[in-house]
């Protein structure tokens, strides 16, 4: 348990970036200590996305209660958000007193294209898992198996809906896309 605690401690060190710039660590920790599989991980995204609760925590509270029950859940969630907690507390601590520091505002100019590169890092693995079948292009090394091609569909008429109607509400998109994945199971 305290192994889990330790793992998610260090993703909650990167959740000052936004939750989603902990999907990357997340999804390592899934896939070495098996607390949860790349589905599960997209599945709790799109929950995560749809839901009130922030991405990490509800992993975190996930993966806890899968590993180690109630207990597991309640301490990999205070793990997780232990460590943002103390950085902000730093900041805000530090900040007036370096506010028009130079090294301050170019460390704040780094973070956010790191944080960028995370949060877009994610977004791949997450369109990588959903839209490619690896396992059907290994049993036939077709090519064109590699695709799925349901929600490669779908991806690109809500990518081109998106394009045409910019002011859509992100709640009808979030309420079609459950809707549409439902029906097909996705």
């Amino acid at each position: 348990m305290l192994r889990m605690m330790w793992e998610f401690f260090k993703a909650g060190l990167f959740a000052v970036g936004g939750g989603m710039a902990t999907i990357p660590f997340l999804q390592a920790i899934g896939e070495k200590y098996g607390y949860f599989t790349s589905e599960e991980l997209l599945d709790m995204i799109a929950v995560s996305e749809s839901t009130p609760g922030a991405i990490g925590i509800n992993m975190a509270t996930y993966a806890g209660i899968k590993a180690h029950g109630p207990l597991g859940g309640i301490l990999a969630t205070l793990a997780l958000v232990t460590g943002p907690i103390i950085i902000i507390l730093i900041i805000a601590r530090m900040i007036l007193a370096f506010k028009n520091s130079k090294i301050v505002k170019d460390a704040f100019s780094t973070l956010r294209p790191a944080t960028a590169g995370l949060i877009l890092g994610a977004m791949s693995t997450v369109l990588v898992l959903t839209l490619v079948d690896t396992n059907a292009f290994a049993q036939t090394g077709n090519f064109m198996s590699l695709l799925r091609p349901i929600p490669l569909g779908l991806f690109a008429a809500f990518t081109l809906i998106l394009f045409k109607f910019k002011n859509l509400s992100p709640l009808w998109i979030i309420v079609a896309g459950a809707g549409i994945g439902i029906v097909l199971g996705l």
